[in-house]
């Protein structure tokens, strides 16, 4: 069950990769702002609002900008007009990409999102051209720090998880999404988790050999997860090592 997980991979090097810090608290707190809006602001009774702390909280966003925002949310009408937008299309030789985003503004949102699969040699498609080549799936990695492979496998196993893959700097955990919850709370209270997330994960990888490919690519995943409406970006690239 253990072996090398390019999904890890992608959400490792994006993390690492975007280091305008306060454009990433900004999209979690507009998540954190929604949840609230939708569900309350406990987060033991909303599920939604618990995976956006999970989600700030290893982004580093300090417990005194969390709660602020919650505090914030429940007792304005900021929030009351976003909404969920999902788009499809392919990136260079048919990388498969799709964009989640929360907007307040569908009209700029497509625009933006579409220009800038048009400029970086892809094309943005219709709902559901590329999404049946993903499985949805709870994602929880785990910093591998010297923790026993054979006791973290039962746990995660005992806890409803389907699969684990052991690296060397960390240990990837996928769950079904219905279960992604019960696993992530089971395993948070032994292990230190670093991301948690119900994700898109793609069934198979595109390898891009062209460097021109490469670089239009990179470039179009960095302009849409520069976007502030866009939240985040699965695509099917096996991006290599040297890519920061």
């Amino acid at each position: 069950m253990s072996g090398h997980s390019k999904w890890s991979t992608i959400k490792r090097k994006k993390g690492a990769n975007d280091a305008q810090r306060a454009k990433i608290f900004t999209k979690i707190a507009r998540e954190i702002l929604v949840a609230v809006k939708a569900g309350g602001p406990d987060p033991d009774n909303n599920s939604s609002l618990k995976d956006a702390i999970s989600k700030a909280r290893a982004a580093n966003m300090p417990n005194d900008n969390i709660t602020r925002t919650i505090k914030k949310a429940s007792g304005s009408t900021d929030g009351d007009n976003y909404e969920n937008i999902t788009y499809e299309g392919y990136g260079p030789n048919g990388v498969a990409v799709i964009v989640n985003t929360l907007t307040d503004n569908r009209n700029r949102t497509a625009a933006n999102v579409r220009h800038c699969f048009d400029k970086f040699g892809g094309n943005m498609g219709t709902t559901g051209c590329v999404s049946f080549m993903f499985d949805e799936k709870g994602v929880i990695i785990i910093e591998n720090d010297d923790i026993d492979e054979d006791e973290i496998t039962m746990d995660a196993l005992d806890a409803g998880a389907d699969d684990i893959s052991v690296e060397e700097d960390c240990i990837e955990i996928t769950t079904a999404p219905e279960d992604f919850h019960t696993v992530r709370d089971s395993l948070e209270a032994k292990y230190t988790i670093s991301s948690a997330e119900v994700s898109m994960v793609p069934q198979t990888m595109t390898t891009l050999t062209d460097e021109k490919q490469i670089q239009m690519m990179t470039k179009m995943l960095e302009n849409l997860e520069d976007d502030d409406d866009v939240q985040n970006v699965y695509h099917s690239w096996d991006m290599p090592d040297d890519i920061e």
